[in-house]
């Protein structure tokens, strides 16, 4: 059964998908700067792009969440949003600005845009991914209010699920770590230590609920397996991520002042994060292979199947190749952590909100899937941009990899070590291109016309 306020989600996937393509550009434009240092400059210094690319990732993973809760949650609870109005006043609150921050980084100096915006008054910018003004910070925080408001009260007056339940924990659990956003001490010590309140407790924590939770939703409908079965399964990775995410906060810990004892916390239980990401990807493909219907999205299916891979791979190896201290040392802030966070975010959170958008779109415009011809392009667009971001990381790993044995280990001087790894930088550009037009394609789909794509039951 569908339900009408399902319809607010539509706005906030269209925004995602619009400010993940501005994402992807600022991307190019910073991989061209690391190999010819002067593109575009003054216009859009390095500095400035790099913001612009963060900031443009959080926010359209934002709205994909939001999208993807105004969608699943009534279906869940069975009754209709709680109130469709504020979802999307919400919507134009948080899209203006967002908009209105990325022109303020594009074409004010940020020295300018901290006095202009009340900086003074409460100190909370310039700090990595966490760049946004106060009265952004702000606005972030009622927006976060109204829309765990309006899904927490869906799901009291409707239906319980386990599905909903840790999507809503997930969702609270977002807004709660991002208070720690305010709090910047002048101790650097514990400024960074509790920056990875917001930024790894997100991202290795509730992130993680909530990407349990939108997997399951989808695996529920395109499979038909039990709900039973699937809960289960969903039961057990949020227990892995919280033993594991929570602790493993510890291997940011490593060399920034804290305790010894954190050397062995942050190093035994970040091993341990490939766990749930290892679990998702035998659950992905348990449900797929016990399926008692064949759905016409097929697209959809094989995003499912492909966001378990990915963020095993990205989340899970990637990240375990330099979580132990030992090695940590010599890899800490290399290119193999940027290998690590662009495989990471692309196969957890970019692609199960793409996965979402593939099953609830069709659905969203009248159909159950889309015809013939837009799955075939929604797939080409699926494989171009995956193999391309695994192309992206083998990149950086290999630059990361020269990093380390010429400046960590043979003491040679930074900008040098980057000359020479400059080949590895076009190649990661090139694929990064390849990204690009992957993403076109996939975009592409939503105007392809056709007979849909009937169900085999």
């Amino acid at each position: 059964m569908q339900y009408k306020s399902q319809k607010v989600a539509k706005p906030y996937f269209v925004a995602a998908l619009a400010l993940f393509t501005g994402q992807i550009l600022f991307g190019l434009i910073m991989g061209l700067q690391y190999v010819i240092g002067d593109f575009l400059f003054p216009a859009i210094p390095f500095n400035v792009a790099r913001m612009v690319h963060t900031n443009l990732l959080i926010v359209w993973l934002l709205f994909g969440f939001m999208g993807a809760a105004y969608y699943m949650v009534p279906e869940e609870s069975e009754t209709e949003l709680y109130s469709p109005k504020l979802a999307i006043v919400m919507f134009w609150i948080f899209l203006v600005a967002g908009a209105l921050t990325i022109l303020g980084y594009l074409f004010v100096p940020y020295a300018t845009l901290a006095q202009l915006t009340g900086n003074d008054i409460l100190a909370t910018m310039g700090r990595e991914f966490l760049e946004q003004p106060l009265i952004t910070k702000l606005g972030i925080v009622v927006v976060a209010l109204a829309f765990i408001f309006n899904i927490g009260m869906t799901v009291l007056r409707g239906r319980k699920t386990a599905i909903s339940t840790v999507l809503l924990l997930g969702l609270v659990g977002l807004a709660v770590f991002f208070l720690f956003s305010f709090y910047n001490p002048h101790n650097l010590v514990q400024d960074k230590y509790y920056w990875w309140w917001v930024v790894h407790l997100w991202v290795e924590g509730v992130w993680e609920l909530i990407l349990g939770a939108l997997l399951a939703f989808v695996l529920v409908k395109v499979t038909g397996v039990d709900r039973e079965v699937i809960e289960k399964w969903l039961y057990v990775i949020i227990t892995l991520t919280l033993v594991t995410g929570i602790i493993g906060t510890g291997h940011h810990y490593f060399w920034i002042g804290t305790p010894e004892y954190w050397l062995w916390l942050g190093s035994i239980f970040s091993a341990l994060e490939p766990l749930p990401f290892f679990a998702m990807t035998v659950f992905a493909f348990t449900m797929v292979n016990r399926r008692r219907r064949e759905h016409p999205n097929r697209a959809a299916t094989l995003w499912a199947l492909g966001t378990g891979v990915m963020a095993f791979m990205g989340a899970g190896v990637w990240g375990f190749l330099h979580t132990l201290a030992p090695v940590n040392y010599y890899t800490h802030g290399t290119q193999i952590t940027a290998s690590h966070g662009h495989l990471a975010f692309y196969g957890a959170y970019v692609m199960v909100v793409l996965t979402l958008i593939s099953y609830a779109m069709p659905i969203l415009r009248g159909r159950e899937a889309n015809s013939a011809k837009a799955q075939k392009l929604e797939m080409w667009g699926f494989w171009l941009m995956t193999i391309a971001m695994v192309l992206i990381t083998l990149f950086l790993t290999a630059a990361g990899i020269l990093q380390v044995w010429l400046q960590r280990m043979g003491g040679q001087p930074f900008m040098v070590v980057q000359e020479q790894a400059s080949a590895f930088y076009w190649m990661r550009e090139y694929a990064g291109v390849m990204f690009l037009a992957g993403l076109l394609v996939y975009l592409s789909s939503f105007f392809a016309k056709g007979e849909t794509v009937a169900a085999a039951r």
